[in-house]
């Protein structure tokens, strides 16, 4: 579904598959997605997922270099903090029109309730990714 569009130099922008880099210049750059770490500049993502395999929910990441702000425009999702030794884990609903900011440095994963459209802000350069244990409760 695709109901957020803006124009951008005479440009329809998909934001549910486009990439959006702000920089600190104030430039807006568009083209193809890049989530891994390697891109300058705050991202702008918007994505509809269907599955935990689409957000990578097996898996913990986190940003060093600055704080993420996770929502959900459309379904609902639960974002999961890394639990502390002997804790359980921090667990925030997310529903339609809700969202989250995930503190920098802070260890988090999304868990699916369905399928769902959501986005994310962060500087994604020097984003972690390690994989949760197996059978690691929930």
């Amino acid at each position: 579904m695709t109901y957020f569009l803006y124009m951008y130099k005479n440009k329809a922008i998909d934001l549910l598959s486009a990439g959006i880099q702000l920089h600190a210049d104030g430039r807006i750059e568009t083209g193809e997605r890049r989530m891994g770490g390697g891109t300058d500049g705050w991202t702008v993502a918007a994505f509809h997922v269907e599955t935990d395999a689409d957000v990578h929910g097996d898996h913990w990441e986190m940003h060093p270099n600055a704080d993420e702000l996770v929502g959900v425009v459309d379904g609902h999702a639960r974002l999961c903090f890394e639990a502390a030794q002997g804790e359980a884990e921090e667990i925030v609903d997310l529903r339609s029109g809700a969202a989250v900011v995930v503190p920098r440095g802070r260890w988090h994963r999304v868990e699916l309730r369905g399928p769902t459209d959501m986005f994310s802000i962060t500087l994604r350069a020097g984003t972690g990714l390690r994989r949760r244990e197996v059978g690691a409760p929930s």
